[in-house]
């Protein structure tokens, strides 16, 4: 009987390329497989080989490699921007028909009469979309816009609405839709945070910090604020007096400390989680400066923006910054207007809403015609919404109240095709009557467009396996892509 070889003997210098090409790229693979978590579907991070905030395969190929969100906080009035309503204003003044059956409002008025909208609507673009005279320059950008108008919340008020808008959940605690897409993907630089939050003000987001949080997930993959004004990163710049050396070396010692601590205590995440933002921050003092310098923007780009104007400067400051950080691989970046609820329109919703779609028009605008021009868009998914929309009932004679059983978000970019509309309300705006999708869809359609399933994004918690739709949503697939 012939012995056979353990190995084979290569004859040639084409057959030995051949085969040690094909080692090398199996070897690079095994090595992206196996620090992929929604690949392998681990249930801890912390087992994972190398840095669990690396570079990740996506399930399957997704245009969009980053998000941006324009978070509204309080709730946009869809009747009054980018679904109109005729009936609305013909039966102005009128309690709601009964054929649209009982409704339940937050501040619970009963039978309260409509209350029709004071817009001037046209249709934009060559798609002839609907948008409303409060956002002239959004308006511009018509065509490339996807517009949900069949958008589903549970979350009544503002604690519920904007907690499961960011983490799937009314209740606080679950990991949010940043955390889950770092966990998936990781980061794409490894010297900035992979998710960003930007407030427009000193106030509080409602919730606070758990929008952003990474709930039972471990601490790494929550999100990172940067202020308002003034340096966006606190404490960035190392001390004057204080050389590379001397700063290099205090963190090391530091970092040995931390350590040794956390050796007995390797189940406490946000210990972990504090290592490795020491170790961030020393990256991010080589390259963070950089990139939040707006004073290296030319005076053409600050105006597009509105950094101009004091009334949009804010909102377009941080849209320009949130350009800059996605163009550095920055993957997932919120951006809030209105917080602390601002856009809650109860009275007075034409001053409210005047004052908030002023503010922000043009930076979002600009932020699409930017991203566009710089081939960016396609690759960047551009997210815009808040927690819930508005009733067409009028409360306290002139404002609306919370309505989560039908509004409207849209997306622009990350392969969508622009100047379309997905779903619908009924003749009033209450209800979403065709295509809903709930926040559950909504979340599984971003992460599908970002090349991840869903369902198989899991994060083992107590023994159960999570996900970020709680086993309800489905992504939307029938919109069309570019």
């Amino acid at each position: 009987m012939p012995v056979v070889p353990h190995h084979e003997i290569l004859t040639n210098r084409r057959d030995f390329l051949r085969r040690v090409g094909g080692g090398f790229g199996s070897l690079a693979l095994s090595y992206l497989l196996g620090e992929n978590p929604a690949m392998a579907a681990l249930g801890d991070a912390g087992g994972q080989a190398g840095n669990p905030m690396s570079a990740k395969l996506a399930h399957r190929t997704g245009k969009a490699k980053s998000v941006i969100f324009l978070f509204m906080e309080g709730g946009p009035s869809h009747v009054d921007l980018f679904d109109p309503k005729p009936l609305m204003r013909k039966l102005a003044g009128q309690s709601l028909p009964d054929s649209f059956g009982s409704v339940i409002t937050a501040m619970g008025e009963s039978r309260a009469p409509l209350l029709a909208d004071k817009r001037e609507w046209k249709q934009h673009g060559e798609s002839g979309l609907w948008i409303s005279d409060w956002l002239p320059h959004t308006a511009r950008m018509a065509d490339d816009l996807c517009v949900i108008r069949s958008c589903v919340s549970d979350g009544i008020n503002h604690a519920g609405g904007v907690c499961q808008m960011n983490t799937g959940s009314i209740f606080g605690g679950r990991p949010s839709l940043g955390a889950w897409v770092n966990y998936g993907l990781g980061s794409q630089n490894q010297n900035l945070p992979a998710f960003v939050v930007l407030k427009d003000s000193d106030a509080q987001v409602v919730n606070g910090v758990r929008n952003w949080g990474s709930g039972f997930m471990p601490a790494l993959y929550q999100g990172v604020q940067f202020e308002p004004d003034g340096t966006p990163i606190a404490n960035l710049m190392t001390p004057k007096g204080v050389s590379e050396g001397r700063q290099h070396s205090k963190l090391a010692f530091l970092n040995q400390m931390n350590r040794e601590h956390g050796a007995s205590r390797q189940d406490n995440t946000q210990l972990d989680a504090r290592i490795k933002a020491y170790e961030l921050a020393f990256r991010m003092q080589a390259q963070a400066p950089e990139a939040v310098d707006l004073g290296r923007e030319s005076e053409t780009t600050k105006k597009l923006y509105g950094m101009d104007d004091p009334k949009t400067a804010t909102f377009g400051r941080n849209c320009l910054l949130a350009r800059r950080l996605v163009e550095r691989g920055v993957r997932f970046i919120q951006l809030y207007s209105g917080t602390g609820s601002k856009w809650d329109a109860h009275d007075k919703i034409e001053e409210n809403h005047g004052l908030h779609c002023a503010e922000t028009d043009k930076p979002v605008a600009g932020l699409l015609m930017d991203l566009k021009a710089r081939g960016l868009l396609d690759e960047t998914l551009v997210i815009w919404g808040g927690e819930f929309g508005r009733t067409p009932m009028s409360e306290k004679g002139d404002g609306r109240d919370h309505n989560p059983t039908g509004f409207t978000m849209w997306m622009a970019g990350g392969g969508i095709k622009g100047g379309q509309v997905i779903g619908s309300t009924d003749d009033l705006g209450l209800r979403a009557v065709d295509q809903k999708l709930h926040v559950h869809d909504l979340h599984a359609t971003i992460l599908h467009l970002m090349g991840m399933d869903h369902t198989r994004l899991v994060y083992k918690y107590k023994g159960r396996p999570e996900r970020i739709d709680q086993n309800e949503g489905n992504p939307f697939t029938k919109m069309r892509m570019v």
